[in-house]
């Protein structure tokens, strides 16, 4: 087992049509020509994904106002995507990926050190897809807590 290839900026981000929380079809390219912000993160309603889901909540005017749309994306079947936004407010779509098949091509699923064992598992990653279509910005195992500031000072915002 070993991890899949790593997204660099400048590359055509890989792409997708996934169900969402109400199982509609989201595709990547429903956003072009805006950018967006696709966040990848290991299971709905567990403490970190709920911190992380809920700090992009709360940012969200932000994104939108300089151009970002927000969308999550997990291996967790729309039933429970659903569930996660009724409980929390999510203003966003969450999109459902239960054979991994988007995470694998985006280089966030694969082996990780999880309290100082290989795993294999998601790796919590996010990525800044241009207006364009090409990657602008690619985080591999970012932090649950703190991500979401972070990536406001990497964007200026």
């Amino acid at each position: 087992m070993t991890t899949s290839a790593r997204l660099e900026p400048g590359v055509s981000a890989p792409s997708f049509t996934l169900p969402d929380q109400n199982g509609n079809p989201v595709s990547l390219s429903d956003y072009r020509g805006r950018r967006v912000i696709l966040y990848f993160y290991p299971a709905a309603m567990t403490p970190g994904c709920t911190k992380q889901a809920c700090d992009f909540r709360d940012n969200l005017s932000d994104f939108e106002a300089a151009g970002l749309d927000v969308v999550g994306i997990s291996p967790d079947k729309p039933d429970k995507l659903k569930k996660f936004v009724e409980r929390d407010g999510l203003t966003f779509p969450l999109l459902s990926d239960p054979d991994k098949q988007v995470l694998t091509e985006y280089g966030a699923f694969g082996e990780k050190m999880m309290y100082g064992k290989t795993v294999t598992g998601v790796i919590r990653s996010t990525f800044v897809v241009g207006a364009d279509g090409k990657i602008e910005v690619a985080q591999y195992n970012v932090r649950a807590t703190g991500h979401v500031a972070k990536l406001r000072r990497d964007l200026k915002l």
